[in-house]
């Protein structure tokens, strides 16, 4: 497959996206819909979306766009329970059907699709396309249209909808760029191209092209009304979505989120049941099972800040590791002889390392806080800080001298990084019986901040400054400081 826009790559210059559209589903039930006037074309047309999943999708079929009449009438383009993306038109069975070969489990990556149609083609494998980062797919599942067939997707009074089909296949994650085309089959070029330097996919100005009588193109800047067509066309409907759902995690600088394919721990230890609000929330205390998170993105170098809302403290560990963590099969933090973390627990006053030794005191933190990180990789020194003051009188700008830093991160940071690679944000619950519940912001939040503070290339929203010279955790600034 060609390549992606992942957690720790970005393109530099370009046509920069803004915003994307976070749908925390399915407990919100969230998404966006409208209804179709009589259109240009029922026979011919395009969807365009770039998307970043809120889970690893398997087990759930997650909805992005659909043309709804009923059950019996209605086509989808969704990311289906075997992580496949599946086409189709529902006509009291499947007028077309196109599944693809391949997989996307990569909850972590922005990916781009494409799903094209013209029934009044003579070629029938031409009549229906899907395509991912500009490559057309090989399909698994193939039914064509008849020629000339009538579509379900520009139907008069059908319900177009934005993040679910029906009650059981709301999409979770983020969406960017989301485009509907009326009356035309259009190539991913259309919307995207290869960047000449990195190969990468990255997208295009899409505001130049002929949408059609029902064509629409939702690019979620206006947080008042996520349903606004930047097309000039009547606006979607909003379902359960709030101005804190418009997010800044965009195919064109994607930021760190906990990684769903990283969660570790018990049986009930998945991403549908600990993670939520587009995976920076990670809950264990509903499920009675012990788990640990980490970030997407892992850093070998430069100087990183990020914030954590407390919501319920009881059996929280938080704190930093690196690969060598998830080498154990014990599912345990306590791993004698592996130098491969750094732990700060709720209810008690130290930090611990993975061997269980202590390190400085800095008190408990409790529900309502919020906890500062500044993880210094270059001098090897990790700052703990709550409710806008740095602990232990941590001073994170300074340097070589590590002022208040957490004693003994040296040993976590030279020969361990050289044999185990980077260093990682994580969340952990250590017991059955705990609770870890907490609201991350990589710059990114999903809950309410008063202050709004960005780093110094003008990236994130944080409640508290971010110290000079450290950065939001997104693939621009790691582009230009390291990784």
């Amino acid at each position: 497959m060609s390549i992606i826009i992942p957690a720790n790559s970005a393109v530099s210059g370009g046509f920069g996206v803004a915003n994307s559209l976070m749908l925390n589903n399915p407990g919100d039930t969230a998404y966006l819909s409208r209804s179709n006037s009589s259109g240009t074309s029922t026979k011919k047309g395009t969807i365009s979306v770039w998307v970043k999943g809120g889970e690893e999708p398997s087990g759930n079929n997650q909805t992005t766009l659909a043309s709804w009449g009923d059950a019996n009438n209605h086509g989808a383009l969704l990311w289906n329970g075997s992580d496949k993306i599946d086409a189709f038109d529902y006509q009291s069975g499947y007028a077309s059907q196109l599944q693809t070969s391949a997989v996307l489990r990569d909850s972590s990556a922005w990916y781009h699709i494409v799903y094209s149609w013209d029934t009044t083609l003579s070629t029938a494998n031409d009549r229906q396309k899907v395509y991912i980062n500009g490559v057309e797919q090989t399909y698994s599942t193939r039914t064509n249209y008849s020629q000339d067939a009538a579509t379900s997707w520009n139907a008069n009074s059908y319900s177009v909808r934005v993040g679910a089909l029906n009650s059981s296949s709301y999409f979770r994650g983020y969406m960017s760029e989301v485009v509907f085309i009326d009356g035309q089959q259009l190539a991913p070029t259309s919307f995207g191209e290869f960047d000449e330097d990195s190969e990468i996919w990255k997208p295009i100005d899409v505001s130049g092209l002929t949408f059609g009588t029902n064509g629409a193109y939702l690019d979620f800047e206006d947080s008042s009304n996520l349903g606004n067509d930047a097309n000039g066309g009547t606006d979607f409907s909003e379902t359960n979505l709030a101005a804190t759902d418009q997010a800044t995690d965009t195919c064109t600088n994607n930021f760190a989120t906990l990684n769903p394919l990283s969660i570790w721990g018990g049986s009930t230890a998945t991403s549908s049941t600990f993670l939520s609000e587009g995976n920076t929330k990670f809950d264990t205390g509903t499920n009675s099972a012990k788990g640990v998170v980490n970030t997407s993105i892992g850093v070998s170098s430069g100087k990183w800040y990020c914030e954590l809302k407390t919501l319920e403290t009881d059996r929280m560990w938080i704190g930093i590791i690196n690969k060598q963590f998830f080498t154990s099969t014990t599912n345990n933090f306590w791993t004698t002889g592996l130098s491969s973390g750094f732990f700060w627990y709720g209810n008690g006053t130290a930090v611990y390392n993975s061997n269980d030794d202590s390190y400085s005191t800095y008190g408990g933190y409790t529900d309502n806080d919020v906890v500062m990180f500044a993880l210094d990789m270059d001098n090897y020194a990790w700052y703990l800080g709550k409710n806008g003051t740095w602990l232990n009188s941590g001073n994170p700008e300074s340097g070589a001298t590590k002022t208040g830093s957490v004693t003994g991160l040296s040993n976590f940071g030279t020969a361990t990084l050289t044999d185990y690679g980077e260093v990682f944000f994580m969340q952990g619950d250590s017991s059955n019986a705990g609770t870890s519940n907490a609201q991350w912001n990589f710059g990114n939040p999903f809950f309410s901040i008063s202050s709004g503070n960005s780093d110094g290339n003008g990236y994130g929203n944080f409640e508290y400054t971010v110290p000079s010279g450290y950065f939001a955790l997104n693939s621009k600034n790691l582009a230009e400081y390291g990784g």
